[in-house]
């Protein structure tokens, strides 16, 4: 009997040690193709390819699932801006950067600008997750404060979000001189 249990494999090496990532990435995908509103644990363990029980594994409930998706996109978010960021050195590359990280980060793809419409939703909703966009902007704001005084990256903070939302509601795509001379017209003006 004790032979027959050593040999059977414990439950750990059974549980895929990835598996909450591919929820949470599974989350994000259903998030930006149904909505908040149509993100169920059904729904998220069929697209991850994991047991409904899964879902209770590794999450609180849904808006435990919710925060933990949200929050990764965000981080992920802010380490794309940080990158671009990362190569300037003077006030007009940093410009430049800012316009890059705009046209090709935040308006790039119909996911992302989904996935940042509805975590826009539901933050306004529910102050659980403000939280996540309070980092979020504090983080953007910190890396353009290399740059910039603190009301002027508030002021371009408020200009990509507004970008993001126009777009994400179908507004017209910016072309490129558009957005730099608005990121020039709050840099100027600030002067």
């Amino acid at each position: 009997m004790n032979a027959m249990i050593a040999d059977m494999p414990s439950q750990s090496s059974r549980v895929d040690p990835e598996r909450q990532q591919h929820i949470i990435d599974a989350a994000l995908r259903v998030i930006a193709s149904r909505g908040v509103a149509g993100t169920s644990h059904r729904v998220v363990a069929a697209e991850a390819h994991v047991p409904l029980g899964s879902m209770t594994y590794y999450f609180d409930g849904m808006r435990d699932l919710l925060h933990q998706a949200f929050d990764q996109f965000a981080r992920a978010s802010v380490l794309k801006f940080a990158a671009r960021m990362q190569s300037a050195s003077t006030v007009d590359e940093a410009c430049d950067a800012i316009a890059l990280s705009i046209e090709r980060d935040m308006l790039g793809n119909q996911r992302d600008l989904n996935i940042n419409l509805e975590f826009y939703t539901l933050a306004a909703r529910d102050l659980s997750f403000r939280d996540i966009s309070d980092r979020w902007m504090s983080a953007t704001q910190k890396v353009m404060g290399r740059f910039f005084d603190s009301e002027t990256t508030v002021l371009l903070d408020a200009m990509i979000e507004g970008l993001t939302l126009h777009r994400a509601l179908g507004g017209e795509p910016r072309n490129p001189q558009s957005i730099r001379d608005g990121i020039r017209r709050i840099i100027d003006h600030r002067r």
